[in-house]
């Protein structure tokens, strides 16, 4: 349910000044799982007064210019990572309160964060000197509070440490501390309110983030007409894997999950979301079995940021010196993490939200939102309007079984054949494995989208570092109601009805951007697994014999057996073999480990298979 609080039903703990919602006389507004909005300014008069805000509650402001004031405190939760290794981007929604004037001051990390010991107490965190936090007293180490503004390599992070005071609107990053739950941090300070500026500078990043007391609208922050030419329309949200407990730089397993969101039109919104690149995802999307698991791989970003939230921005590349990306009041909205549409990123299994409600509440603060709510399937995905004009696929491609990148293709009709702000998230720096789609300005995507077309010829680029297996699959297909989806192989002339079967190769080291395509139309050389399965065709490793066996009942002609090792080196390759119904292959003078079998049929059809090795 919306809850409307305003200076009326709130006067019996407030006397009036010049202040639309004023508190003093040692008072305070305690706030619970609703929103207070004030068109114009808030002033905590004197340094007793308070306004707390708990249960996802959130204080909203409008188009009023004159800024908050006083001396007094806004009180506002967010919960955080309790891990010593894991950075987490952060921004203030209060700033410094020294001196009473309208101005959002610069805000230093120790003065305006603490920690909460109750339903309205807290205590100042403590900056240590140690690498390590602790969660009691709460310590944070000073060590991992940098800054990022802007800058395009990673000397440019600029060092907080205990003193250094940021500017509202910028982020900074933080490790967590010692403890088995999220760790609750409180902040305390004047109120953001107002216009609140960043520096972009062409192709490189800042740091930025939410800098008010309330959720932040992707949406209108994105498309504000003083932000769409200065910056481009992604969001990038820092996710690190929890497992490596080292702050050693060079052990870091790590990447940026993306995020942007476009009007599509009949009141849709299209929220792309593409996770990080260090995690290898099973089929049902999670991260596979020791490789490179995350703590909260259901994580993902939404159309609403919480309170607290840092990201990364990235200048336009048309852009000239220095220009300034705004964060307005208008791109504020009450939407609470306990609902669907908002949540905060961090590398964390522990939900953040403190509220015991589980409804969802969004409001825009002054004008009236007129988007149908996004809706999601199991998966977190948003899922789309039924229309043949709106599709969506995504593809894993998968390095070594360690790696995968995840690539999003949009099908509106809104898309061109340029770069579609708010639709498609550029690959600025690709990665020494990596995959993306181009267009034809060779732009890298890691997410694209066109109009669509059936006669459609998507180019996929894949760079490689190392010899190995790449495997290329699809997940989480809207709309093309049973229609094949192929991955084109150039060199052997060969479409891979993805739909149906995965694509299996090894690759040599290099980077591959002319032997891959996306397509709708195949051609008779089209695989698939029907003749594998229809024939009880098998492929498995006896170790009681130390052979790999190929059963072939039906005698389907056998073009050639492979065997490769788990990093693609390639044991062996039979071929001209005989039209019988059983091959069998010594295994006895190899190594025991997991292996991939390959076996092609006379047509091109061909099937894996993951054997595990084990002499006796």
């Amino acid at each position: 349910m919306k809850t409307y609080l305003n200076t009326f039903l709130l006067c019996f703990l407030c006397s009036y000044s010049f202040a639309q919602l004023s508190v003093r006389n040692n008072a305070y507004v305690f706030i619970k799982d609703a929103f207070v909005y004030v068109e114009d300014d808030v002033k905590l008069e004197e340094a007793t007064t308070r306004i707390y805000l708990r249960d996802e509650a959130q204080l909203l402001q409008g188009t009023g210019s004159t800024g908050n004031s006083g001396v007094g405190k806004l009180s506002v939760y967010q919960e955080g990572t309790v891990n010593n290794y894991a950075y987490n981007y952060w921004a203030s929604p209060v700033g410094e309160i020294s001196v009473n004037d309208n101005i959002n001051r610069d805000f230093i990390i120790g003065d305006v964060l603490n920690d909460a010991t109750g339903l309205i107490s807290s205590l100042p965190i403590t900056l240590g000197t140690s690498y390590d936090g602790t969660a009691s007293p709460l310590t944070i180490s000073q060590h991992w509070l940098y800054g990022y503004s802007p800058g395009a390599t990673y000397s440019d992070w600029d060092y907080i440490g205990a003193g250094a005071p940021l500017k509202p609107g910028y982020g900074f990053s933080m490790k967590g501390s010692t403890g088995s739950t999220s760790q609750q941090y409180d902040f305390r300070g004047k109120p953001n309110s107002g216009n609140i500026t960043v520096d972009v500078i062409a192709t490189q990043f800042t740091l930025a983030g939410n800098p008010y007391p309330s959720a932040l609208d992707t949406y209108a922050f994105i498309h504000d007409t003083d932000n769409s030419s200065k910056m481009l329309g992604s969001l990038l949200f820092w996710e690190q894997d929890p497992t490596v407990n080292s702050h050693n730089l060079s052990a870091y397993v790590g990447g940026y999950a993306t995020y942007t969101v476009a009007d599509i039109g009949s009141g849709t919104l299209l929220g792309t979301y593409v996770p990080a690149t260090f995690q290898t995802l099973g089929n049902d999307g999670f991260p596979a079995s020791g490789a490179g698991t995350v703590s909260d791989p259901s994580k993902k970003v939404k159309r609403y940021l919480p309170i607290g939230q840092g990201f990364m921005i990235e200048g336009d590349p048309g852009i000239t010196g220095t220009q300034s990306v705004t964060f307005k009041n208008s791109h504020r909205a009450f939407a609470k993490e306990s609902g669907t549409e908002s949540e905060f990123f961090r590398t964390s299994s522990s939900s953040s939200s403190s509220s015991s409600s589980s409804s969802s509440s969004t409001v825009s603060n002054v004008t009236e939102n007129t988007f149908n709510d996004i809706q999601y399937n199991t998966e977190g995905f948003q899922v789309l309007p039924q229309s043949e004009d709106l599709r969506r696929f995504r593809l894993n491609v998968d390095f070594n079984n360690e790696i995968t990148r995840q690539l999003v293709h949009n099908f509106v009709p809104s898309a061109t054949t340029g770069f579609d702000y708010g639709l498609e998230t550029n690959n600025s720096s690709p990665n020494g494995r990596d995959a993306y789609f181009i267009d034809a300005t060779t732009m890298a995507y890691i997410a694209q989208a066109n109009v669509y077309d059936i006669d459609l010829k998507i180019p996929l680029v894949v760079t490689i570092d190392a010899d190995m297996p790449l495997r290329v699959r699809i997940y989480d297909v809207q709309n093309f109601n049973d229609e094949p989806i192929y991955l084109h192989d150039k060199v052997t002339d060969i479409y891979y009805d993805l739909t149906v079967l995965d694509y299996n190769t090894n690759l040599d080291t290099g980077t591959y951007t002319d032997r891959f395509e996306i397509t709708f139309v195949g051609t008779t050389e089209t695989l698939s697994t029907d003749e594998f399965t229809d024939s009880n065709f098998m492929v498995f490793q006896n170790n009681t014999i130390s052979q790999l066996v190929v059963a072939n009942p039906n005698s389907l002609t056998v073009k050639s057996v492979s065997l490769t090792d788990i990093s693609g080196r390639q044991i062996f390759k039979k071929v001209n073999l005989s039209n019988t119904s059983r091959h069998e292959f010594s295994t006895r003078n190899l190594s025991d480990g997991v292996y991939i079998a390959t076996v092609t049929l006379e047509n091109n059809n061909l099937i894996s298979k993951k054997v595990v090795i084990a002499n006796k």
